[in-house]
């Protein structure tokens, strides 16, 4: 894929992992939309990727699914893997390292969290065997008003190139599989 930003993307072939993701194209969901299964978009402006879902929970339990790291590791990533905490200070200007396993595999991640609100997280996302491909993440939990709450995220890459790795890597469904690990956490009351 060429680096230069300048050509007309539409024009390029998505690689097979990509076939099913569509251009951002300031679509995103209706209050009225029920969210249940993630929708991933590429942007086709900025190496960005946009993750929507709902969630039958408060803002503050998914904020807390989000910020508790013994929550956190319950729930995050794929169904066969687990996820072991190294480092969590999840509040402004905290950092964070998690390893999440399966078998003698090992993925290592880590990054910090410049800023930490009542709805709102950004943080830095690093894989560490890819550590010159960076992501800044912005998540928000907005009360939909009928027991909802839709999760917006936003990872930023570093390139066009890396944002393409990250779909390609089976991105999709981890964040389908752990949402629903998600789903479950917060019906079984482990928020509270």
């Amino acid at each position: 894929m060429s680096t230069d930003r300048s050509t007309d993307r539409s024009t390029e072939q998505p690689n097979p992992g990509q076939a099913h993701l569509q251009p951002h194209e300031e679509w995103h969901p209706s209050p009225a939309d029920h969210v249940s299964v993630a929708v991933v978009k590429a942007d086709d402006r900025v190496p960005a990727v946009h993750i929507w879902r709902d969630v039958h929970a408060t803002p503050q339990q998914v904020m807390r699914a989000h910020t508790d790291p013994e929550l956190f590791a319950r729930w995050i990533g794929p169904h066969d893997l687990t996820t072991e905490i190294d480092v969590w200070e999840c509040r402004t200007l905290g950092s964070y390292r998690y390893v999440q396993r399966r078998g003698e595999e090992s993925y290592a991640f880590r990054g910090t969290f410049p800023y930490v609100g009542d709805d709102r997280i950004v943080q830095t996302f690093c894989y560490e065997e890819w550590p010159q491909a960076i992501a800044l993440e912005t998540m928000t939990f907005t009360a939909m008003g009928d027991g909802r709450t839709r999760i917006h995220g936003v990872s930023l890459c570093d390139s066009f190139e890396s944002r393409d790795a990250f779909l390609a890597s089976g991105m999709e469904t981890g964040v389908n599989e752990g949402y629903e690990k998600l789903d479950r956490l917060l019906s079984d009351g482990g928020t509270h």
